[in-house]
């Protein structure tokens, strides 16, 4: 397990298409009914415009394949791809931008843009967009932002100033009920699990202001191909952060992945989590985690 982690970190020094990890996962369209490559999802995007990539947040495979979807993307459609991320906040854009410049340090990065514990994950991902001069959308809402929702629900957003509101999705906030507020539901624990809708409004912010970042990204920059890394449960179905994003860009082209490190990876039945996604993956859970 050792030498697994070592390989993730040292990723980006090695040849992608020399895929050691091909034995620990599986990839499948739900479209085609049967098992696909990451080259298949690569060429797929000649008909889209974004991808979703949800994921489990420590699972090593899958942050594997996330650097190989995007160094492939990179290769296929050069000048024209842009990486979105989950892990970084709105407020945090201009930062993220002068480390992809090469004006501050990593270690200046690392802090003043508050990246995730788990940063070493999406490491890779980072340094080969500034490698490349790839742009990289910090696409979450500021935590305060969802905490303040989260206890005084969406319409205490309204006593943000006009720096505050930038750096979110245009007020009100459509909360998405229907199908999404019954998964959220259940993943709660049910409705006595719930102290009121404020958590469902904090979630849906969440999910807009990643939404509303990549849709502005889309407007400005045609024909790019957009790779979105969140928790699966945001993109699951096309729900949450994917369909705010065709509420502000109606004709978005998209496709959406998810990922899950599963115990029947050996025999799957992949069935049970095909109306999740167009690509279903599932990787080994007998790898070690990255944390």
């Amino acid at each position: 397990m050792k030498i697994m982690l070592t390989f993730l970190i040292i990723l980006p020094f090695f040849a992608v298409s020399q895929d050691s990890l091909s034995r620990h996962y599986k990839i499948y369209s739900t479209a085609k009914h049967k098992q696909v490559s990451v080259d298949d999802i690569v060429n797929d995007l000649n008909k889209a415009d974004v991808l979703f990539f949800g994921e489990e947040h420590n699972d090593s495979t899958g942050h594997y394949l996330e650097y190989t979807l995007f160094n492939k993307l990179a290769d296929k459609y050069p000048g024209k791809v842009a990486l979105s991320i989950e892990m970084f906040e709105t407020d945090c854009q201009n930062v993220l931008n002068e480390y992809l410049g090469g004006l501050i340090r990593e270690k200046n990065f690392i802090g003043d843009a508050r990246a995730w514990h788990n940063y070493k994950d999406y490491r890779p991902m980072v340094e080969l967009a500034k490698e490349k001069h790839i742009p990289v959308i910090a696409a979450n809402a500021p935590a305060r932002y969802t905490n303040m929702a989260n206890r005084l629900g969406l319409t205490g957003l309204e006593q943000l100033n006009a720096t505050g509101k930038s750096y979110l999705p245009p007020l009100p906030i459509d909360t998405a009920t229907g199908a999404y507020y019954q998964k959220f539901v259940q993943i709660m624990g049910g409705h006595s699990a719930m102290a009121g809708m404020q958590m469902y409004q904090a979630q849906n912010l969440w999910d807009a202001t990643m939404g509303w970042s990549i849709a502005r990204f889309y407007k400005t920059h045609k024909g790019y191909k957009t790779l979105q890394i969140n928790g699966g449960f945001h993109s699951e179905e096309k729900l949450g952060a994917a369909a705010q994003l065709k509420k502000y860009a109606p004709n978005v082209r998209m496709l959406n992945i998810a990922a899950y490190s599963d115990e029947g990876f050996n025999n799957p039945d992949w069935t049970k989590f095909s109306k999740n996604g167009d690509y279903i993956i599932l990787t080994d859970p007998k790898l070690a985690k990255t944390f």
